[in-house]
C-alpha cells in the first residue's frame, strides 16, 4: 500500500514539475522539443511527436530525440498526413487509442514502417478550447486508463504554454505606442514617396568631333602607305596617305597612245581631204575620238594627281589603326578618317530604349570620363534622335548629342565615359518603380 502511494505521489510531483517546465520555457523550439523529450519522466514511450494545425496539413514541431526535425523527410511527411486526417475525424479533440485498424488501408500499410502499435492522441487544447497542438505517443504496449487521465491535466498545461507563444507571434500591436509609431513610419513613407525628385539615367558616351571633314577614296583602289598616325596633329596640305598608282598609271599609258594614234590619224585624213571628198567627210567623226581621247587622258592624270591624299585644313586625323589599311582595297567614295578640328568636340550619348523618359534638348548633362571620373564635365543637350538605331552589340538605343558648357574643359576627341542626363522632376515613388512597372507591363502585354 505503500508503495502504491509512493509511486502515484512521485507522478504527480513530476506532472508538476514538467507543467513548470512548461511555463518558463522562453522558446516555442524550446517548449517543444521539452514536451516531446521530457515527458517520458512521467510515462513512459517509445517515440513522441508534437503536430500543431495551420496551412494545408499542418507541421510536425518536434520530434522525440532531434534537435531539429526534418520536416521534409519520409516519416515526419508520413506522420503530418496522419495527425492531419485524424484531427479532422469527430474524435480529434479527444484522448484516445489509435492502432493501424482506426486508419484507412493506405496508411495502415505503413504504420508498421513507422510507428509501433499503440499510438496515444493527445490534443493540446487553449484556454480558449481551440485546438494548439497535438501530442503523438508510441509503443508496443497498451495505454492504460491512468494514463490517458494524467495526460488529460498534461495536455491542458502544454495548450496552455503554447498559446503563450501564438500570441507572441500573432501581437503585431501590442500596445497603441507602437500603433502610432507604425501609423507615424507609414505617412512619413507616403509623404516620401511623393516628394519631388528629378529623374536621371546613365548611358555611355564618347567625345566626337562636332564637325568633321571626311576623308575619302577617289577611286577603287587599294591603300598603299598612310602617312599619318591615329590623332595625329596635321597642317593644310600635309600628305595623309597615298593609294597604288600601278594600275593608273598603266590606264594613262594606254590612253596616251590611244590619244597619239587618233591624233596621227586626225591629221592624215585633214592632209588627204584635199585631194579625197571621201576622207573630208569623216573628218568630224575623226576629230571628236581625238577629242574622247584627250578627254580620257585627262581625267586618268586627274586620278593618278589625286593618289596622293593631302589635308585639306588643318586639324588631327581620327582613325583606329593605319596598319589596317595597309593593302586594303577600297571603293570609290568609302570614308577611311577624319579630319577634325581638335577644338570643335560634342558629346555623342547612347541611350538605352528601356532608360528613355522624354529628354529635351536644353537638359543638363554630366559626362564622367573613365579616365578621370572623379572630375565630371558638364554640357548641354543638343538633340535627340528620332528612333532608336542598333549598336554593335546588338542592343538598340537613342543616339543624343551634347556640346560642352565650357571651352577650357573640352576632353579630347575619342575619350569615353559615361553620361548622366537629368529630366523633369517627379514624385520618388516614379522614379523608384518605372523600370519595375515597365517590365510588368511588358509581361503583361498592356
Amino acid at each position: 500500500m505503500n508503495d502504491g502511494m509512493n509511486r502515484q505521489l512521485l507522478r504527480m510531483t513530476t506532472l508538476l514539475q514538467l507543467e513548470q517546465r512548461a511555463r518558463r520555457a522562453e522558446t516555442a523550439e524550446e517548449l517543444g522539443f521539452a514536451i516531446v523529450n521530457e515527458t517520458h519522466a512521467l510515462v513512459a514511450y517509445a517515440q513522441a511527436a508534437l503536430w500543431q494545425p495551420g496551412p494545408l496539413r499542418g507541421r510536425i514541431a518536434a520530434i522525440s530525440g532531434l534537435a531539429v526535425p526534418d520536416r521534409d523527410g519520409p516519416f515526419a511527411a508520413w506522420l503530418t498526413g496522419l495527425a492531419a486526417r485524424l484531427a479532422g475525424q469527430p474524435a480529434g479533440r479527444d484522448i484516445r487509442v489509435v492502432t493501424a485498424a482506426d486508419v484507412d488501408a493506405e496508411t495502415a500499410r505503413d504504420w508498421t514502417d513507422h510507428l509501433p502499435a499503440q499510438l496515444l492522441w493527445v490534443p493540446l487544447p487553449g484556454p480558449g478550447g481551440e485546438l494548439l497542438g497535438v501530442l503523438l505517443l508510441s509503443r508496443p504496449e497498451a495505454w492504460s486508463s491512468f494514463d490517458q487521465h494524467i495526460f488529460t491535466y498534461l495536455g491542458e498545461a502544454y495548450g496552455h504554454a503554447l498559446d503563450r507563444f501564438r500570441h507572441k507571434r500573432r501581437s503585431i500591436w501590442p500596445a497603441r505606442r507602437t500603433r502610432l509609431v507604425w501609423l507615424g513610419a507609414a505617412a512619413a513613407l507616403a509623404l516620401l514617396m511623393v516628394m519631388p525628385v528629378r529623374q536621371s539615367v546613365l548611358a555611355p558616351a564618347e567625345v566626337t568631333p562636332s564637325d568633321p571633314t571626311l576623308v575619302r577614296s577617289p577611286f577603287e583602289g587599294v591603300v598603299e602607305r598612310v602617312v599619318v598616325q591615329p590623332n595625329a596633329q596635321v597642317r593644310k596640305g600635309d600628305l595623309l596617305l597615298v593609294l597604288d598608282q600601278t594600275r593608273l598609271r598603266s590606264r594613262v599609258e594606254i590612253a596616251r597612245r590611244a590619244r597619239d594614234v587618233a591624233e596621227a590619224e586626225y591629221r592624215s585624213a585633214v592632209q588627204q581631204a584635199v585631194y579625197d571628198p571621201e576622207v573630208k567627210a569623216s573628218l568630224v567623226a575623226l576629230q571628236g575620238r581625238l577629242e574622247q581621247q584627250v578627254a580620257e587622258l585627262s581625267y586618268l592624270e586627274d586620278l593618278l594627281g589625286r593618289t596622293e591624299i593631302r589635308a585639306a585644313h588643318d586639324g588631327i586625323a581620327v582613325f583606329d589603326d593605319a596598319n589596317e589599311w595597309l593593302g586594303r582595297p577600297v571603293a570609290v567614295g568609302e570614308r577611311i578618317m577624319l579630319l577634325a578640328d581638335p577644338a570643335a568636340v560634342r558629346l555623342d550619348i547612347h541611350l538605352p530604349v528601356g532608360d528613355a523618359i522624354g529628354f529635351e534638348p536644353g537638359a543638363e548633362v554630366l559626362f564622367f570620363l573613365n579616365t578621370a571620373p572623379e572630375r565630371p564635365v558638364d554640357a548641354v543637350l543638343d538633340s535627340v534622335a528620332f528612333r532608336a538605331t542598333a549598336r554593335p552589340d546588338g542592343t538598340l538605343a537613342y543616339r543624343m548629342k551634347a556640346v560642352f558648357a565650357s571651352a577650357e574643359a573640352r576632353p579630347r576627341i575619342g575619350l569615353k565615359g559615361t553620361a548622366k542626363v537629368y529630366g523633369d522632376r517627379v514624385p520618388l515613388a516614379r522614379f523608384l518603380f518605372r523600370r519595375p512597372f515597365a517590365t510588368v507591363r511588358q509581361w503583361l502585354a498592356l
